[in-house]
């Protein structure tokens, strides 16, 4: 059986992405999380990813690195991580890729965290073109697909790959216009209702997340174990 390796539910969108994918399409595998203790755990994260990040899958003496590396492994093995369309299959990757690759004012100014809600601080030129883009792509998704996922009538891993976006927007309360629906939609999976579970039950905090949050805006809700 694979084992999945992951890092904290509340701060870990990296890890977040491969696993509601493998719950999603119901692909059993063994969960292991390796929590943040500190700024850097790369040394720590070493023994198990040769990157000393997260996520990580175990498979039969392999280690698959990196959340679209293990997308694109288990594509080879599993049905339904793309969509069977052609059209939606590609645009779906196209999208998987931007995702991976960009929106890093996103990323630095609304930091993952599951379990608060915040005021954010005023936006920055570059977060604004981030949102832009982002409600643009859900739009185009369900426009061209018909809903209610990003590629069509099933889930599959360009809804994987934008599940921490659905988080950050209830976070932050951020304008996701007419993809406000695939929001909704995501957050009611049950996958990602059993990781929301699992981030409001942890009480592991790490300093520097949480310097993160602190700097993006004023928590307004804190729902996670005190």
């Amino acid at each position: 059986m694979y084992e999945l390796i992951t890092a904290n539910r509340n701060y870990s969108s990296w890890s977040l992405r491969p696993w509601v994918l493998m719950k999603g399409l119901g692909i059993a595998f063994e969960d292991r999380i390796e929590p943040f203790t500190k700024p850097v755990n790369y040394d720590d994260f070493r023994s198990f990813s040769p990157t000393g990040q997260v996520p990580a899958l175990l498979d039969d003496g392999r280690t698959i690195h990196d959340s679209l590396g293990i997308a694109l492994y288990l594509a080879d093995r599993h049905e339904g991580v793309w969509p069977a369309g052609p059209d939606a299959r590609a645009w779906a990757q196209c999208a998987v890729c931007e995702m991976h690759s960009g929106f890093a004012a996103l990323r630095n100014d609304c930091t993952m965290n599951v379990g608060v809600r915040v005021t954010p601080k005023p936006m920055s030129k570059a977060l604004a073109a981030n949102i832009a883009r982002i409600r643009e792509l859900f739009e185009e998704g369900l426009s061209r697909f018909g809903g209610p996922w990003l590629a069509g009538s099933d889930f599959s891993a360009v809804d994987a790959f934008f599940a921490p976006v659905a988080f950050r927007i209830r976070t932050y309360g951020l304008d996701a216009g007419a993809g406000q629906a695939w929001v909704d939609h995501m957050l009611a999976h049950p996958a990602m209702q059993e990781w929301e579970r699992q981030a409001l039950a942890e009480e592991w905090r790490e300093e520097s997340h949480e310097a993160e949050l602190a700097a993006a805006g004023v928590v307004t809700a804190d729902y996670r174990t005190a």
